[in-house]
């Protein structure tokens, strides 16, 4: 690859890692030509994409990207690299690999994944990623709680309104006895 091949290319996965919010960075060493057909058909199926990179290239777009990606140098981008890249949903590649061990494998394994600039660093945290919320079910929580004192209220005044009105209905029926 020449210089000029080297940054475009570098520049092609800047953009994709800051377009990207979500990305996981897995090792796929070790996978038969056919198993990597089969785990690309499913990110494909899942909205996923995953692409095989140079660890020197995605060290070099990470440098230009915004957020500290540092820790990732000593940990991730060591061996064989594939990238999963995930536009709306930050869950979406943890149970991608999640069905796929269940057909009994037990690659590609996470290394490393980035939820909007916060790393989550070891194969152990794969749980917790399949486990985070989005960005619109916190925002539709947080709306609700705020929704729910305001619900009460109007719902004792309507109710109440309608029992305060026969109190004094009743009681002006007994005033005119």
């Amino acid at each position: 690859m020449t210089r000029e091949e080297k940054a475009t290319k570098i520049e092609g996965l800047k953009e994709k890692f800051s377009e990207n919010p979500f990305f996981y960075i897995t090792d796929a060493s070790g996978m038969t030509v056919a198993q990597i057909n089969d785990f690309r058909r499913l990110c494909f199926q899942k909205g996923v994409e995953y692409v095989v990179l140079k660890n020197t290239l995605i060290k070099k777009a990470l440098e230009e990207v915004e957020g500290d990606y540092a820790p990732l140098n000593e940990t991730a981008l060591r061996g064989f690299t594939g990238v999963l890249f995930s536009k709306d949903n930050s869950k979406a590649p943890a149970h991608l690999l999640q069905e796929f061990y269940k057909k009994g494998l037990k690659k590609p394994v996470l290394k490393a994944a980035s939820i909007s600039a916060d790393l989550y660093i070891g194969s152990d945290q794969l749980d917790a990623l399949s486990k985070l919320r989005s960005k619109q079910d916190l925002i539709g929580e947080v709306i609700s709680l705020l929704q729910s004192p305001a619900k009460n209220v109007i719902g004792a005044l309507t109710s109440g309104g309608s029992t305060l009105a026969g109190v004094l209905k009743t009681l002006s029926e007994k005033e005119e006895k």
